[in-house]
């Protein structure tokens, strides 16, 4: 009963404002950081993920004669962005050193990368990425 008395003052003085919704900024500015900043770091694991499938010959799991090496895990790496710090899931490879164009190696702030991720963000576009086809 008592929830119901509360709606109906909520709804009253909703009507004497003249609001129908209550829009606050903080929560949407911070809801959007944080969306902006998950991009970001899924962005940029894709992206690392698919040079490591370029660096192999082939994709995880991926049997192919074209091969020249195989995953070894990853180890997580923290990056610093404008957006805010992301953590990164570095490849590991069992023979060779992965090596990415993507970001310097001992590397901890990134500035150009971030840039170029959020361009089509603030241009009211959508950001997809796809690995490179093979062939």
């Amino acid at each position: 009963m008592k929830t119901n008395e509360n709606e109906a003052v909520t709804e009253r003085e909703a009507r004497v404002s003249g609001k129908i919704v209550d829009i606050n900024e903080g929560e949407i500015r911070s809801h959007l950081d944080k969306m902006v900043l998950n991009s970001v770091e899924e962005t940029l694991n894709a992206l690392l993920d698919a040079e490591a499938d370029r660096q192999c010959g082939a994709g995880r799991y991926e049997r192919s004669a074209e091969r020249v090496d195989t995953r070894a895990g990853s180890y997580k790496r923290k990056l610093q962005t404008k957006a805010g710090e992301v953590e990164l899931k570095m490849p590991k490879l069992r023979s060779l050193p992965f090596e990415t164009q993507i970001i310097e190696r001992y590397r901890r702030r990134e500035s150009s990368v971030e840039e170029a991720l959020m361009e089509p963000v603030r241009s009211g576009g959508r950001l997809h990425v796809s690995a490179a086809p093979k062939g």
